[in-house]
């Protein structure tokens, strides 16, 4: 049994993990809408912090590298193109398009619709046969889609065409993560560690969004005194370090949620996740001016149930004798940390469940 020392040790780690998540995760929301208001290229914005994110990851890479003395993993070309190009695809396409509806719609309604890409990751886990159908997967889609309902009923401040935009990026984002999920159950691809995946993403995600950049943002871009034509250095350099902050923010938001999981449980990420809503919601209320109706602020609470019930069932599943909704794919003897993977036998779910009792500092996951 873990002294109390420990255990305040264990608990402050966790905190500080949690808070620094926060700040990067709700730091790049409202960064975003509030870039959005002076600048508005939200590809181009996307497209530069692809950019940054790439640079960082190499650099990430090549320091562990040189810390470890063993070689990070390279795909091949024909890896590359068949395996890791949809998954870039669908990750460039449901960024690009949450950043886009930025121009159109508020924080909240924004934090409320993409709240609905748990219904759309549940629905093409189970086509994908990575998670198997539930009677209790039914209430959890009534919850988030009725609250999400209501939220946006009446809603003084919505913009169809901004929702539409977010609501597609949820469905994409359905099909993205599903597809990671995929990705990273291959392990013979050995890209189990966050920084090689984000390293093999970002030149495809360019490319894949770069054609919707030039038909959207091309030509107006090549006009606008914010870049091209400007007349001062220092108005330039100022746009791009305020873009450039974005980028680091992106990339620390996806290191701080390695760090988080790595360091305590993808249970805790989706807990802190539903928490971060809430906070964005106020925050957005209190910074941003939104308005929110009685009726909005009881969609939200019914939206929060329906995601608090997904998780709850994901950690029931997972510890029950039934077949679980995580496994956890051991790295043997490997600096790399461990990947969540759906619907596996019920066996190895088991001695995983055991194995994360007996020392938590060992067994590591990373939520995808």
């Amino acid at each position: 049994m873990a002294c109390p020392v420990q255990f305040l040790c264990r608990a402050v780690r966790t905190v500080g993990l949690v808070l620094v998540y926060y700040v990067f995760s709700i730091g790049i929301t409202f960064y975003n809408k509030w870039l959005m208001k002076g600048f508005h290229y939200p590809l181009f914005m996307t497209l530069l912090h692809l950019t940054i994110i790439f640079c960082l990851s190499t650099l990430t890479r090549s320091a562990m590298q040189c810390w470890t003395g063993k070689p990070r993993v390279m795909l091949n070309w024909t890896d590359y193109l068949t395996k890791v190009a949809p998954v870039a695809i669908a990750t460039a396409l449901d960024i690009g398009l949450s950043n886009w509806s930025f121009l159109f719609i508020t924080i909240s309604l924004y934090t409320m619709t993409k709240s609905s890409a748990v219904l759309f990751i549940l629905f093409f886990s189970l086509v994908f046969k990575l998670e198997h159908p539930n009677p209790y997967l039914i209430v959890v889609v009534l919850l988030i889609a009725s609250g999400l309902f209501m939220f946006t009923f009446k809603s003084t401040q919505f913009n169809l065409k901004g929702f539409i935009m977010v609501l597609l990026a949820s469905f994409i984002g359905g099909i993205r993560w599903t597809l990671t999920q995929v990705l990273m159950q291959k392990a013979e691809l050995g890209l189990q560690n966050p920084i090689d995946t984000m390293y093999h993403l970002q030149p495809l995600m360019f490319m894949g969004l770069f054609p919707l950049f030039l038909f959207n943002e091309g030509l107006s871009l090549s006009t606008s005194e914010k870049l091209f034509r400007v007349n001062e250095l220092s108005p330039l350099l100022y746009t791009l370090v305020m873009l450039s902050i974005g980028g680091s923010l992106a990339f620390g938001l996806g290191f701080s949620e390695f760090l988080l999981v790595s360091k305590t449980s993808s249970l805790t990420l989706s807990i802190a996740g539903i928490f971060k809503e809430a906070c964005t919601l106020l925050l957005a209320a209190g910074l941003m001016g939104d308005r929110m109706s009685g009726l909005n602020l009881m969609g939200f609470a019914v939206c929060v149930s329906g995601i608090s019930l997904h998780v709850g069932l994901k950690t029931y599943y997972s510890k029950s004798k039934f077949i679980p909704l995580l496994y956890v794919l051991p790295v043997k003897n490997s600096q790399d940390l461990e990947v969540p993977l759906l619907c596996h036998k019920e066996d190895e779910g088991e001695e995983t469940a055991a194995a994360d009792d007996d020392d938590d500092d060992k067994e590591q996951e990373i939520l995808l």
